[in-house]
């Protein structure tokens, strides 16, 4: 069996989203929960997966679906396309989540007369690690940097954006920001206790962007 790799798991991805989008399912239909069909679409791309390639399933442990690729998978659905996902430290929202993601978003029709749904995968899209920071931060920490800003006018800008840090952590984030300036990011990263993704501005720069690729 086959080891499986990012590209296969591209050529995987869109195919799958090709066969899925023609499938009538009815485990989700009339379901409105969000997260029961997103775990359906998971179980059921790994399903697909683990049929045909050998590889490391994550678990609750390693956090994410491919710990070997370090590439999580994320269902949503086009009416809002956002989902949560773990909170490890603020620096995430500047230097991306630590891996990448793989994000199918769905349009699901139910259908009376069969009692059936089927998900119409309207975007596939995989996004590289270096571009699932935070877009509105890393770009202005970019722009600070361009017109020659120094430490207090970065400790300004994460006080203004509430950015989850003690004085500390922020005093080193600015720091390692001087070192090591930021890529910008496409997902928008809303504080809570879990992290919250939208994944709109990434649906509208696939395949404009270097580092995120529209796969359907």
């Amino acid at each position: 069996m086959t080891n499986l790799t990012i590209e296969l798991l591209k050529k995987e991805a869109k195919l799958f989203s090709v066969l899925e989008s023609k499938h009538e399912e009815p485990t989700i239909y009339g379901s409105t929960d969000g997260k029961a069909v997103g775990t359906y679409l998971e179980h059921k791309f790994q399903e697909y997966l683990s049929q045909k390639y050998k590889y490391i399933k994550g678990n609750s442990a390693s956090g994410i679906d491919f710990p070997e690729l370090q590439v999580d998978i994320k269902v949503t659905s086009i009416t809002q396309p956002q989902s949560s996902c773990p909170f490890k430290s603020a620096r995430q929202k500047i230097y991306g989540l630590g891996y990448s993601l793989l994000v199918f978003v769905y349009k699901k029709e139910d259908n009376q007369q069969t009692k059936k749904a089927r998900l119409n995968i309207l975007h596939s899209v995989f996004v590289n690690e270096n571009r699932t920071a935070d877009f509105q931060l890393t770009t202005a920490i970019n722009n600070i940097l361009k017109n020659s800003g120094n430490k207090d006018d970065l400790l300004a800008l994460f006080s203004d954006k509430n950015l989850p840090v003690d004085e500390i952590s922020a005093g080193e984030l600015a720091d390692e920001i001087f070192k090591n300036t930021p890529q910008i990011g496409y997902l928008t990263i809303s504080n809570a206790l879990q992290w919250r993704l939208q994944y709109t501005r990434i649906i509208e720069n696939a395949d404009k962007v270097e580092g995120i690729f529209r796969l359907v």
